[in-house]
């Protein structure tokens, strides 16, 4: 309700002390603590960017706070995703932030949604909040959220990060931009990595994330200077900000329904072209690696395509690294002949998909290899339990 009957609405004693820094500010008030009081946002995802913005509108006074999330709490994820703690290692993430959202604001409402949000319940779960965030890290959920707003007429406040950089803005408020104004198409599936595989700053999170509380609460109060129709970008490593220019396009489709997001991002298509390439390479279990390297280790070569600094945290023995991006570009495809020379070739990665799409393009070059199922992985979880999981 961004519009709320302000005498309907009373501050308790304790919050008129708790929020006093809020309502001693001119473009607060007391008239503004109680829109935060009154309104209801959603935040779906709560790991890097959700961890601090819900943090945040929980401090401010956010009344009704929805969490949509579906995942559980790994060690991996404390690094950044702020709201959760050790203790909750291996426990539902909406439960984990539901006790931190308490922690801070008692009075809060929150509500749990433990799904993953689909075409099938999106409207029905986004529908009674004023305000939506956008803290996922996929496209098929980020076109699903961006058109589930428009039909819905409901703000959605953004936010992105990889690596070092991020950005932000506010879709579909105020006859501003969509995401499709953004993003007409999505990318060729794998084109962009995940976090997962590139790495992610981890105040990268709470930078963005805290902007988008900013922007999510300045809507609340019916700020007139938000991030609508400009996107911000923000460069840790440069400490540098900038903005572009977005405008609604004239000609975008028509939102009228929600569709199916996975096969609109391709992610269908993508996964059976990678089961089809992984059927064409040969693969090996970590047990067979274990006895080949026990037995002498000599009549074949193993290389490794991760990154250089994903080889410092963990190695399989005798492996030699030759990363991906060599062998896309055609810089490792001689170094790998030589090594060959004559021996059995076989590959590995994190967990079989990099190993499998580098010996995908090593056999188009003349060069055939195996694959090793699981990566090093499944070498930690099933042959070595000393290296490292990342």
């Amino acid at each position: 309700m961004l519009n709320p009957n302000l005498d309907e609405i009373e501050l308790t004693k304790e919050e008129y002390q708790r929020y006093s820094r809020h309502i001693i500010l001119p473009e607060v008030g007391l008239d503004g603590q109680k829109r935060l009081k009154s309104a209801s946002v959603v935040c779906i995802g709560t790991g890097g960017l959700g961890s601090p913005l819900l943090l945040y509108l929980a401090a401010a006074g956010i009344g009704r706070i929805g969490i949509v999330d579906f995942d559980i709490v790994d060690s991996s994820n404390l690094q950044r995703q702020i709201i959760h703690g050790t203790s909750w290692v291996n426990k539902p993430k909406i439960q984990s932030a539901k006790n931190r959202i308490l922690e801070i604001n008692p009075s809060a409402q929150v509500d749990l949604y433990e799904t993953r949000l689909s075409s099938e319940n999106a409207l029905e779960i986004l529908e009674p909040y004023d305000v939506v965030v956008d803290g996922t890290d996929n496209f098929p959920t980020r076109y699903l959220t961006n058109d589930a707003c428009v039909l819905l007429n409901k703000p959605n406040v953004y936010g992105s990060i990889f690596r070092f950089e991020g950005q932000a803005t506010v879709f579909n408020y105020e006859e501003g931009p969509n995401y499709r104004d953004l993003f007409p198409e999505p990318p060729p599936p794998g084109m962009v990595p995940s976090c997962a595989e590139g790495g992610v700053l981890g105040v990268l999170c709470g930078i963005i994330g805290t902007i988008q509380a900013t922007e999510t609460i300045k809507i609340i109060l019916g700020a007139k200077n938000t991030l609508s129709g400009r996107l911000l970008l923000y460069n840790a490593l440069d400490m540098s900000f900038r903005e572009l220019k977005l405008r609604p396009n004239p000609e975008r489709p028509v939102i009228e329904k929600l569709i199916d997001y996975e096969q609109f991002c391709g992610i269908p298509q993508a996964k059976a072209q990678e089961t089809q390439q992984q059927m064409e390479i040969p693969e090996m279990t970590v047990q067979e690696l274990k006895q080949l390297l026990d037995l002498d280790g000599k009549g074949f070569v193993l290389i490794d395509v991760r990154n250089p600094n994903e080889y410092q945290i963990a190695q399989i023995p005798g492996a030699i690294l030759v990363p991906l991006p060599e062998i896309e570009d055609g810089s490792g495809v001689e170094k790998i002949k030589e090594l060959a020379n004559g021996h059995r070739l076989i590959a590995h990665c994190k967990s079989g998909k990099r190993s499998a799409k580098a010996l995908g393009l090593l056999k188009a070059a003349g060069i055939e290899g195996t694959n090793v199922k699981g990566g090093i992985l499944a070498w930690s979880k099933e042959i070595d339990s000393s290296v490292p999981q990342y």
